[in-house]
C-alpha cells in the first residue's frame, strides 16, 4: 500500500528524516504512523533509558512528545518547521517495552500548529496505559536564513 501523502511527504520520507536526527537514533525512536494531522512514535524501552526506580526517565517522554508534536505538525506544515514550546504532564510512572507517543494537530494554520500528545507505555500482553500527556507548537522556518 503507499505512503499517504501530507504536506511534509510520506511516512518514508519522515522515517528519513527521524533517521537523520542522531539523538532519535540514539533512543531508537521508529515513527510508526504518518497521515495528515497525526503522527505515531515509538520508543523500545531498554534498561539503559531508565531512571532509578525502573520507570521510563521523564526526559524520554519529554523527547517522544517533542518529536510526535513536530512530526504531526510537519503533516500540515512541511517538513521545515521546529517546536515553539511545550507543556507536559507526566500521569503515571511508564514502564513496559514500549512507549507510543501519538501526536494530533489541534489546529494548523500556514505557518503555525497546536498540537497534542498522548504517550502511552504498552506491556505485550496488557493494555497501554497513558503514562503522559503534552501540548505544543511548531512553526515554520526559513532554512536558507
Amino acid at each position: 500500500m503507499p505512503d499517504e501523502v501530507t504536506a511534509a511527504g510520506t511516512l518514508t520520507e519522515a522515517r528519513e528524516t527521524l533517521v537523520s536526527q542522531p539523538f532519535s537514533v540514539l533512543l531508537g525512536a521508529r515513527l510508526t504512523v504518518y497521515t495528515r494531522g497525526r503522527a505515531e512514535l515509538e520508543i523500545p524501552l531498554r534498561p539503559d533509558l531508565l531512571q532509578q526506580f525502573g520507570f521510563a526517565h521523564g526526559g524520554v517522554l519529554a523527547y517522544a512528545a517533542d518529536n510526535s508534536l513536530t512530526f504531526a505538525a510537519g503533516t500540515v506544515l512541511g517538513p521545515s518547521i521546529v517546536t515553539t514550546g511545550m507543556t507536559l504532564d507526566y500521569v503515571r510512572p511508564a514502564h513496559g517495552t514500549l512507549l507510543r507517543a501519538v501526536a494530533t494537530v489541534v489546529n494548523g494554520g500556514r505557518t503555525q500548529a497546536l498540537c497534542r500528545c498522548e504517550i502511552y507505555s504498552v506491556d505485550d500482553d496488557a493494555e497501554p496505559k497513558l503514562c503522559a500527556a503534552a501540548q505544543g507548537g511548531a512553526r515554520v522556518i526559513d532554512l536558507n536564513r
